[in-house]
């Protein structure tokens, strides 16, 4: 494993507490920053494993919570210098037509109002500092829109939208944005799919196998760090081949 240098840096990392989140937390620490789990459940239990990090119970979709999660970590880390959006949720498998409207505001509340409150909340600290990276985590999906997964796929969409616009307002500060869009990547957020929908996917990676977490956290380091000083509102793929733009 490469080390990226992140020595000394503070991270927030929403989901922090399993799936890409957790495995991204463990590069961070192997590369030196002070972490910050930020979870809806086992934050702490997760942060305990990490030397030095810590847990912060934080629902994404409300504001004020996000703002006393970041009160929390820089009073107990210090200033935070990255933030990765992770936490998500799929959703049902459903056609947009028997979709459940309160299941799609949850999926849309979480996965992208969720992530502007993290993205928003963690600017005026940054711009201050003139100095922030930020990774989104949005997916493939975004990009093709799978279907029976109609809300996942446009909350991914318009992460990516979202991380563009950011990236461009704050283009000329040294705060980066940007986003990856990995392919499945086995987590348990498979628990919430079917396991149709689960082998589609498959289906549709040219590799014949899903990605890591592993892989998704060497690609977040590299965006987290000093080194990507060029690249701002872009998308990263990470597809095993399946992304054709």
């Amino acid at each position: 494993m490469n080390r990226i240098d992140l020595s000394g840096r503070v991270a927030a990392i929403t989901g922090g507490a399993r799936g890409i989140g957790f495995a991204v937390a463990e590069r961070f620490v192997q590369s030196g920053a002070k972490v910050a789990l930020w979870d809806m459940d086992g934050a702490e239990a997760a942060a305990s494993r990490l030397q030095g990090a810590i847990g912060i119970k934080v629902d994404v979709t409300d504001a004020a919570g996000v703002s006393s999660a970041l009160a929390a970590t820089e009073r107990k880390l210090g200033p935070l210098d990255i933030l990765v959006a992770s936490a998500g949720i799929t959703g049902p498998n459903a056609a947009v037509a028997d979709y459940p409207v309160d299941a799609w505001r949850k999926v849309i509340d979480v996965d992208l109002t969720g992530v502007f409150l993290c993205n928003r909340a963690a600017i005026p600290g940054m711009t201050q500092r003139n100095y922030g990276r930020i990774v989104n985590i949005a997916s493939v999906a975004g990009k093709e829109g799978n279907p029976n997964a109609s809300a996942y796929s446009a909350a991914k969409a318009a992460v990516m939208a979202l991380t563009k616009s950011l990236g461009k307002e704050l283009a000329a500060t040294n705060i980066r944005v940007n986003c990856i869009t990995p392919a499945a990547i086995k987590t348990d957020i498979f628990a919430q799919m079917t396991e149709q929908h689960i082998q589609f996917m498959l289906s549709k990676i040219p590799m014949g196998r899903f990605g890591t977490v592993e892989e998704a956290a060497a690609l977040v380091a590299w965006l987290a760090s000093e080194e990507c000083s060029f690249s701002t509102g872009a998308v990263f793929d990470l597809s095993g081949g399946r992304a054709t733009y």
